[in-house]
């Protein structure tokens, strides 16, 4: 009776193999294993059975997604605060800074926490973490249109309710 193959054959018998093989390339393995995570998870969603050759399916698709990661890794430039010159510093002197840095956090969390879930989420991973529009779109499985909607909603609402913080 033909049923699916069993794990020694299919995506599974790969997963470790795949996860050496980047980190030996120099992914991180946390990267390594999200890729992998990810393309597998795809697969499930989409049912694995017109993958023919499932390894080669794995390394390529796991690829891809490592050099997206990389590509969006790459876009923002990270800097330590000690190492940016007096001039680019972001953090002001005067002893009322630290309380307005905080209260503007406060009103970005409450902002935020007043949006729904998706374009909470839509924003984060695209201001925060990088991702472009079509990578959230794909990881939430919505349309790009549908992810474009939610970030004109919430940057509309943020941009509303920090008006009061905005330098006069």
């Amino acid at each position: 009776m033909p049923g699916r193959p069993s794990s020694n054959k299919g995506w599974l018998a790969h997963y470790r193999e795949l996860i050496g093989a980047w980190t030996r390339r120099g992914a991180s393995r946390h990267d390594a294993e999200d890729a992998a995570q990810d393309v597998v998870a795809n697969m499930l969603r989409n049912g694995d059975a017109a993958v023919l050759d499932p390894k080669a399916y794995l390394y390529g698709a796991s690829q891809n997604r490592l050099n997206g990661e990389f590509r969006r890794q790459s876009r923002h430039e990270q800097v330590s605060l000690d190492e940016l010159p007096d001039a680019e510093h972001p953090v002001q002197s005067d002893p009322e800074s630290a309380i307005r840095a905080s209260q503007l956090v406060d009103a970005l969390k409450t902002a935020l926490a007043d949006l729904p879930l998706k374009c909470q989420q839509v924003f984060l991973w695209n201001k925060l973490e990088g991702y472009t529009q079509a990578e959230i779109a794909q990881k939430l499985g919505l349309t790009q249109s549908t992810v474009e909607k939610h970030m004109r909603r919430a940057l509309a609402h943020i941009h509303d309710r920090l008006q009061d913080h905005a330098p006069h």
